[in-house]
């Protein structure tokens, strides 16, 4: 039942923009090629009705509903009204519904999850009766508790409306809804649409391509465009008669929609035939600027009563709505969907589960077969030096490729629904790090204790809560560095190689462990302070080298001693002397080798400041994550979020 009329009215709209896709190059010199998209476009839609969009590729089908719901850029003339109010971003946000051509749902979660996690005002049994009720006018009840990465593409289509519907739009915009479905598809999701408009009063909009017959009862009113320009718009009852009257009645037996697409569309097999089409349709629009004023408005969905008591009861005023959810509700239905997500036991959902708990306690167990019969010879300095930069390795590295392998999925979702004006960037992220962060503590932990009886004293429990913390640090340090790097790069691979790469370079040249910090030139030793691996690596080396009582005065190897630090004499079978060197005396020689500067001794108590490179350890960490908050307030291009949500 209507309980209220909504009307939309664009009068003479005029659109430029971009009429050729553009290099990235191209787009910021400001080079791409414009021109006018839509020319003088009006028509009226009201609450209940369904309007079909048609034309060919190119035609301005997707730009009139961008131009709908202010997302296009560009100059934009004419008024867009709805209940005789100017339609905004922030008003189409609240009170409208845009289906794209191609929305990338959460895998993992089921299609009743999907439904219940969408961000509305409505909460609890409110919420699961509207879910259910939904799910019923789409014909999903079936597929209920059935992962979104398991349905068919008719499914998952109707899933993308159940998304809008349930959050009761007065406008629903629809972008190509029966893409790539087969023709009983096709009439299934049009007559789920045409329903669901009267069942709750929804003015629908869609575009479609290659318009079927069977669809023809379902369409209330019907658009053409060609080139930008309005060949007809109008009831498609009425369409009937309009164009019989001007000269082109729809043979019998013909798709009256496809017969007037075809009609309506510049025929490019020969220059003939692409100058008489041409001619055809401005001959066909400006017949309609002239001919078609009584057919514009068409019919309402509505009786005349009900129009007539909507305008007593004042239709011109915005309908109430549910309003929007409050930033705590948003931030909570963000946080137990990822929850949900991560803990669904469906492939998308293990493999998270997988990626943030055991591969990194799998990857320090795998080091510990390595590593763990090191005999205390002066080679094992060399072997724990190792050890040090295979530990920071793993960590930097998988903290790198969990986040490539999870967090595009929630990245690509979090564009799509902020285009939508739901929530902004900083509170995705904060909801994000809050499942992120408490199992990488947990995956962190558990290979902390493989990997710590091999650097440490075990029974000392602050030092390996020390090391713990370290590895802690650094883990999320390497995860929110390549969150800010796919903020902007789409392809996965490419993030992954650039962050990865970024991390070689501070490895190699702050650890200390590759190269000594010694060698170093003055300007690249003075900017490892700027690196969190300077801290992270000169906290290991100390716990390793430094306050070990069993590195002093290491053998040379099982059968040869030193009996002198710096040199060792033996003969060989042809009695001829053979010096073995012992390098080093103990681990604060050899940590003297890494650090020092100029042949001077370092200053362990700065350097070496257990206390204090774990503080720095943390602040580069936690400056990181404010890092990336502010990064994604910042406005980015529009072609550069648009990759993400096409």
């Amino acid at each position: 039942m209507i309980s209220s009329d909504y009307t939309l009215e664009l009068c003479n709209v005029f659109h430029s923009g971009q009429v050729e896709p553009g290099t990235c190059m191209q787009r910021i010199l400001g080079s791409i090629k414009t021109g006018v998209i839509l020319k003088d476009v009006s028509l009226t839609l009201h609450s209940g009705e369904v309007l079909a969009v048609l034309g060919s590729k190119g035609s301005g089908k997707r730009a009139l509903l961008d131009v709908i719901s202010r997302r296009v850029q560009g100059p934009t003339r004419g008024q867009i009204l709805l209940n005789n109010v100017p339609m905004s971003l922030s008003l189409f946000q609240e009170r409208c519904g845009y289906v794209t051509h191609k929305c990338d749902l959460i895998p993992s979660l089921t299609v009743q999850q999907t439904l219940h996690y969408t961000a509305t005002k409505m909460t609890g049994y409110l919420k699961q009766s509207k879910v259910k009720q939904v799910m019923a006018d789409l014909a999903l009840t079936q597929v209920a508790n059935r992962a979104c990465d398991y349905i068919t593409q008719s499914e998952y289509r109707r899933l993308m409306i159940g998304v809008q519907l349930i959050k009761d739009p007065v406008i629903l915009l629809l972008d190509e809804p029966t893409w790539d479905l087969d023709p009983l598809n096709t009439y299934l999701v049009i007559s789920i649409l045409s329903n669901a408009s009267k069942k709750y009063g929804v003015a629908v909009i869609l575009t479609m391509e290659k318009p079927r017959s069977d669809v023809f009862p379902f369409l209330d009113r019907v658009l053409y465009l060609c080139l930008g320009d309005v060949v007809y718009t109008g009831g498609t009852k009425q369409m009937l008669e309009y164009f019989n009257n001007i000269g082109f009645p729809c043979p019998q037996l013909e798709n009256p929609l496809m017969y007037y697409l075809c009609l309506s569309t510049v025929d490019r097999r020969s220059r003939e035939r692409f100058i008489e089409s041409n001619h055809q349709i401005a001959a066909l629009v400006q017949k309609f600027k002239l001919e078609g004023g009584s057919y514009k408005k068409g019919t309402s969905a509505l009786s005349g009563a009900t129009q007539d008591h909507a305008t007593l009861l004042g239709h011109n005023k915005l309908p109430l709505s549910y309003g929007n959810p409050s930033c705590c509700q948003i931030a909570f239905n963000l946080y137990a969907r990822l929850l949900a997500a991560t803990f669904n036991l469906k492939s998308f959902g293990v493999k998270q589960l997988f990626l943030r708990l055991f591969v990194l306690p799998l990857m320090f167990l795998f080091l510990w077969f390595f590593y763990f019969n090191m005999a205390n010879f002066q080679r094992t300095f060399v072997t724990r030096t190792g050890l040090i930069l295979n530990i920071l390795s793993v960590t930097y590295f998988l903290g790198i490729i969990n986040t490539i392998l999870i967090f595009p999925t929630y990245r690509t979702r979090y564009y799509q629904e902020a285009q939508e004006g739901i929530y902004r960037g900083p509170l995705f992220l904060l909801t994000y790090n809050l499942v992120s962060i408490p199992f990488s503590f947990f995956s962190i932990a558990g290979g902390a204790a493989i990997l710590f009886p091999l650097i440490g004293n075990f029974k000392d429990p602050m030092e390996f809560l020390y090391f713990g913390l370290i590895l802690w640090g650094c883990y999320i340090f390497s995860e929110q560095q390549t969150i800010s790097i796919l903020m902007t790069v789409q392809c996965s691979l490419r993030a992954a190689i650039c962050s990865i790469y970024i991390t070689i370079v501070y490895i190699t040249l702050s650890s200390g462990i590759l190269r000594s910090i010694k060698g170093l030139q003055d300007w690249l030793y003075y900017l490892t302070y700027a690196t969190q691996t300077r801290y992270a690596a000169a906290y290991l080396n100390r716990q390793v080298f430094f306050s070990s009582v069993l590195l002093n005065s290491l053998p040379y190897d099982m059968t040869h001693n030193c009996t002198n630090v710096n040199l060792i004499e033996t003969s060989n079978f042809n009695g001829l002397s053979t010096n073995y060197y012992c390098r080093y005396a103990n681990g604060q020689s050899y940590l003297l080798e890494r650090y020092s500067r100029d042949d001077s001794p370092p200053i362990f108590t700065e350097i070496l400041n257990s206390e204090m490179n774990l503080g720095i350890t943390f602040a580069f960490t936690i400056g990181m994550i404010v890092f990336n908050k502010l990064l994604y307030l910042i406005p980015l291009p529009t072609y550069v979020k648009a990759k993400f949500r096409e």
